[in-house]
């Protein structure tokens, strides 16, 4: 069975070439070890790079694009398979229930949003797929910070780390991927009581 990661990224154009790089190399070696690509269909910025890379190394690369996003210089037209949605919330279903495992390459807002919502979909167990943050050139290296942040403080209990891996390398992002094994994070709700305030 083939399988596929869902890669998050950039649909800038403009951004440093570092991560046009990365992207490649990504796409490439996905392809290489048989895994196909599941990503939102556009053609421009890191999503293009990454689904042109798959193709030039022979992968196989399915888009999931809203209608209104559908348009020539927008998608990605040589999709192995284009599915087109009615709205957002559509489209990340299905990118989801296609994907083995989930991958974020440096990206703007619709990115962070998209690497926050599938951690949390798998703190609340809808999911137990793998999920890499590629922090390439310490892209996401303040929000890693912030993650550890929200644990210090209790916001999210500390087991909560082994909901996504953390790395710079490609290599490394896709052996976690393919020798992932599903953990329980454990129950969602911190509800012990804290002894000084009497608080849960």
């Amino acid at each position: 069975m083939e399988k596929y990661i869902c890669v998050y990224s950039s649909s800038s154009s403009v951004v440093n070439i570092e991560y046009f790089e990365a992207a490649r190399q990504l796409g490439t070696e996905m392809a290489q070890r048989d895994i196909g690509l599941v990503f939102g269909g556009g053609v421009v910025g890191l999503m293009g790079e990454t689904a042109r890379a798959v193709h030039d190394s022979g992968g196989k690369v399915v888009g999931v694009i809203p209608e209104a996003l559908n348009q020539k210089g927008i998608v990605y037209e040589y999709c192995d398979e284009l599915i087109v949605t009615k709205e957002l919330r559509e489209r990340k279903a299905i990118m989801d229930e296609k994907a083995n495992g989930f991958m974020a390459l440096p990206g703007g807002f619709g990115t962070l949003e998209e690497l926050l919502e599938i951690i949390t979909l798998k703190q609340l167990r809808y999911h137990n797929k793998p999920i890499v943050v590629l922090n390439v050139n310490g892209f996401y290296s303040g929000l890693i910070e912030v993650f550890e942040k929200i644990i210090e403080l209790k916001f999210a209990k500390v087991n909560c780390r082994d909901l996504y891996h953390v790395t710079s390398q490609v290599e490394e992002a896709l052996e976690y991927f393919e020798n992932y094994v599903p953990t329980e994070c454990g129950p969602k709700w911190l509800t012990h009581i804290d002894k000084e305030s009497g608080r849960k």
